[in-house]
């Protein structure tokens, strides 16, 4: 009778199955990474929610995964160590103003991003944020004085004195060093609107489009602000909706008057017509056309449009 053959040693597997967990963590942690470092968490449920929204919400909002950049990281010249803040449309004059936070001063620009004049903010410390109202009137964020003041422009002005207008005190922030840096104008309904950079929250101050203001600035729902902190703000004059921006999640966001999520466009390089990742993206603002302008640090200026429009 043949004996029974002894069974064959089990094959040492230790070291293959550490090295396929290691690579296994590898794969994990270098997915969780990129995710992260490209924030496609902020974006996951925004892109989700764009599905269900119906062709008629899509005709009377922004919508903005339709844009492409005409316009992408001009340089504006003479500006690398003034590091661009913010930027708003001008409907009477027909161009743009942008905030330079480290040497603070107002520039004007065409709508192609060319410098008009450069006007020296003296007695601010960082403007942040820029709005401009009607009647030659503008109002400056400085988010390290936590203020607002309202100035006034002309076609004469070649400096600006923050002690010749009137400022209000925004009060403390959960951040001071964080703290209010978006502003736009709200004409529909006379107010400013607020943004808080981090954590990222809304405020609206009530104004008659003087340079006086009424009453206390009101905390607003925030909770729909999916995204890392809060760069600047810009008011659509067709629609109304709000455009949220944000430079750490490399995101602008539409919000409609109820302060739901409408739509999102990243602003990563290989999206939206952009050859490269907007570095910093610190303003936004919009025309009556639907034509969106953005400045990012520290030098660069971008226009975007919608496809079907003509290029600028």
């Amino acid at each position: 009778m043949a004996l029974p053959l002894p069974a064959a040693p089990s094959k040492p597997r230790s070291r293959f199955a550490l090295r396929w967990y290691s690579w296994l963590f590898l794969a994990v942690a270098i997915g969780y990474g990129v995710s992260w470092a490209m924030h496609w968490d902020d974006r996951g449920v925004l892109w989700v929610l764009e599905r269900f929204e119906t062709p008629a919400g899509r005709q009377e909002s922004v919508w903005l995964p339709d844009y492409r950049a005409v316009i992408d990281g001009k340089l504006l010249p003479g500006m690398e160590k003034d590091e661009a803040s913010d930027i708003s449309y001008n409907p009477q004059t027909k161009t743009l103003f942008s905030v330079m936070g480290k040497n603070p001063f107002l520039v004007e620009l065409t709508l192609h991003g060319d410098v008009l004049r450069k006007m020296p903010l003296n007695g601010w410390s960082n403007p942040e944020g820029v709005a401009v109202m009607e009647n030659g009137l503008m109002a400056v964020v400085d988010e390290r004085d936590h203020s607002l003041t309202i100035v006034k422009v002309d076609p004469s002005t070649q400096q600006l004195n923050k002690a010749d207008f009137p400022s209000y005190d925004l009060g403390p922030s959960k951040d001071q060093n964080k703290a209010f840096e978006g502003i736009t104008w709200d004409k529909r309904n006379q107010q400013f609107l607020l943004g808080e950079e981090r954590p990222p929250a809304l405020f609206a101050w009530k104004s008659d489009g003087s340079q006086t203001l009424t009453g206390d600035k009101q905390k607003l729902p925030s909770k729909k602000l999916d995204m890392r902190n809060l760069s600047a703000l810009a008011i659509d004059p067709r629609t109304g909706h709000l455009l949220v921006l944000s430079a750490d999640s490399h995101l602008l966001l539409e919000l409609n008057e109820k302060g739901e999520q409408v739509s999102f466009m990243t602003l990563l390089g290989g999206f939206n017509g952009l050859k490269n990742t907007i570095p910093r993206a610190e303003g936004v603002t919009m025309d009556e056309e639907g034509t969106l302008y953005m400045v990012s640090e520290p030098n660069l200026f971008y226009a975007f449009k919608k496809s079907a429009q003509a290029p600028l």
